[in-house]
């Protein structure tokens, strides 16, 4: 990782080590991808001719997974090929889109403003887009003084029966990392005093966290419930309903 400094604040970049990869890939002269993922592509593990040496393959996705510590963008998109370990050719495919996306797009920098520490969250979540086995995708992003410091795109690890139950578990994914900050805020000295802002496009979900009541249709998930429900209560957290249109997180859940 590339640290720059400058009057404006601190500067991250992996532009370096997205060439390298570009170059390992053989694709340095590609035609670079308008987006990491083609939407209308649909990776199934078990069709598709397997490659015969996927070690490549795989080599070539743990340096995709590392680069995501500074590319938000293509955080979703590395989250899917990464559950293809077997590699069929068209999972390959996809690989190399995502390569060729980061032709097109070398540098993206974040910059740290350390006088504002409004601690800002967006979660969102698809309903059983795995065609594979039903799973759904949640994904979070958090943002510290109007900087993106923490994101996370991950395939859930159980089948949920309602979309309200998705943007739940992502809710209380984020509200842990939300925490978590807090806590790190306050071993380096510095006083958060205000609550942290869930931003979420799901008034079901909301209204779960406002409603102390479960009936049959929740109590598959009260965990969860409980778990941001008493981080609301005690004062810590604010949810806040964002419309689908400027909901952040949408790239951690979705192709574009």
């Amino acid at each position: 990782i590339e640290v720059s400094y400058s009057e404006v604040g601190i500067a991250l970049c992996q532009r370096k080590y997205t060439l390298d990869i570009l170059s390992d890939a053989s694709l340095s002269d590609c035609k670079p991808s308008d987006s990491p993922m083609d939407p209308l592509v649909k990776l199934d593990n078990e069709k598709g001719e397997l490659l015969h040496d996927p070690e490549k393959y795989r080599c070539l996705v743990g340096k995709l997974n590392y680069l995501t510590i500074t590319r938000p963008d293509i955080s979703f998109a590395v989250s899917v090929v990464s559950q293809y370990m077997s590699a069929p050719r068209t999972t390959h495919q996809a690989v190399l889109h995502i390569v060729r996306y980061l032709k097109g797009h070398l540098h993206i920098a974040g910059y740290s403003d350390p006088d504002c520490l409004e601690v800002t969250g967006y979660s969102d979540g698809d309903w059983a887009g795995c065609p594979v086995d039903c799973r759904s995708t949640s994904g979070y992003c958090v943002f510290l003084g109007g900087n993106l410091v923490s994101w996370k795109s991950k395939k859930q690890s159980v089948v949920s029966r309602s979309s309200a139950e998705v943007e739940y578990r992502a809710m209380a994914n984020v509200t842990g990392e939300l925490q978590w900050i807090h806590m790190l805020l306050a071993e380096i000295g510095f006083s958060v005093t205000r609550p942290s802002t869930l931003h979420c496009d799901n008034q079901s979900a909301m209204h779960i966290a406002s409603n102390s009541v479960f009936h049959e249709r929740t109590k598959h998930i009260e965990m969860d419930c409980h778990f941001v429900r008493e981080k609301v209560k005690c004062g810590e957290l604010k949810l806040v309903h964002t419309r689908s249109e400027e909901q952040l997180a949408d790239i951690f859940t979705k192709p574009l």
